[in-house]
């Protein structure tokens, strides 16, 4: 029997209420707990004094036309690990790649069917399950100056904390555990187990760049090689 400390809670961040109805009984058949906020500052009161499992917000939240990116921007803020999707029917990729930048795990449009939402829904949450079933803790990996830590998520670069998302781990991850090694797209969205086109791969990269660079200037460990992917290659002095 599934205890109530086993459900996971899902904040459903939704402006339009016969969707937003819709989405909470999808996700609510489907076993998890969804509360539901109309806009922005209701949801950021209400997740200031306890983050949830997993987060989906639309981008515009009535007047409040990128809404949905700011919340995005605070949680990100005060959560690394917290999964964040994105569910809008702004779907330009100048939108999509805004919200990948801001640091949520997927960016979906509202035409998606709600067997594929559900499915993503369930694929970050795998994820986090099996951080969480790990029984015997694995010593982190180093490659180079990179240090990975599969049980806690988590990388450092040089000694130091670099704070990536979900996503970014395991596509950090699927690229430095065999360095020199190119990565195609698809492989690396068969790593972070979910269903991304060539634009969120850009984004979510230039990103992960974006961070190491904060931590070390003169990083530059991620290669693109072109039309073939990504690779993990750290130039030694």
């Amino acid at each position: 029997m599934t205890s109530a400390t086993d459900i996971k809670r899902i904040a459903l961040v939704e402006d339009e209420p016969d969707l937003r109805e819709n989405y909470r009984q999808a996700l609510a058949q489907c076993g998890y707990r969804v509360d539901c906020f109309a806009d922005r500052p209701t949801a950021e009161m209400a997740l200031a004094s306890e983050l949830p499992d997993l987060v989906i917000i639309d981008v515009g939240l009535g007047a409040d036309y990128e809404g949905g990116f700011a919340l995005c921007r605070q949680l990100r803020a005060v959560s690394a690990e917290l999964p964040i999707l994105f569910l809008s029917a702004r779907d330009s990729e100048l939108d999509v790649i805004s919200g990948l930048r801001l640091g949520a795990d997927d960016y979906l449009s509202k035409d998606i069917s709600l067997a594929q939402l559900l499915a993503r829904v369930s694929a970050l949450f795998r994820r986090a399950d099996a951080l969480q079933n790990v029984s015997v803790p694995a010593r982190p990996a180093r490659t180079g100056s990179l240090e990975v830590d599969e049980d806690q998520l988590k990388v450092l670069w040089k000694m130091q904390a670099v704070a990536l998302t979900v996503t970014e781990f395991w596509l950090v991850h699927c690229l430095a555990r065999f360095p020199g090694q190119v990565k195609s797209r698809q492989q690396l969205m068969e790593a972070a187990n979910l269903v991304l086109d060539d634009q969120s791969i850009t984004a979510h990269i230039k990103r992960i760049r974006k961070k190491f660079q904060a931590v070390d200037a003169e990083f530059s460990a991620i290669q693109s090689v072109y039309a073939a992917g990504y690779r993990w290659v750290e130039l030694t002095t």
